[in-house]
């Protein structure tokens, strides 16, 4: 299996729509869908009818995905975009490495 560029937990930048340039946590990766859901960014609001489950109604807010494209990984050092390349570490391990700093991403 390879090894993906991004990962839950990880913080990134978004570089495209609505919330470009903001910053926030992976919370959940798509790999097949190649979509990415991070904390406080695109979020969505569904009108909802009362129902049973849902008596009060009202607006539904959440965080819809993005497409994994549209974001990339905040530098370490910096907090800004860049990309990630996998070296090989001291032990033989594989090991994202920020392009723009060459700091290490831990994860």
């Amino acid at each position: 299996m390879a090894m993906a560029k991004i990962k839950k937990g990880d913080t990134v930048v978004v570089l495209a729509g609505k919330d470009k340039g903001k910053t926030g946590e992976v919370t959940r990766v798509d790999p097949k869908a190649s979509k990415v859901v991070v904390s406080g960014v695109n979020v969505a609001v569904r009108h909802r009818k009362p129902s049973q489950a849902n008596p009060q109604g009202g607006l539904d807010r959440f965080e819809a995905p993005l497409h994994i494209s549209n974001v990339a990984l905040a530098d370490p050092k910096s907090g800004k975009a860049t990309r990630v390349r996998i070296e090989a570490g001291k032990d033989g391990k594989k090991v994202r490495v920020a392009v723009k700093s060459g700091e290490k991403i831990d994860g």
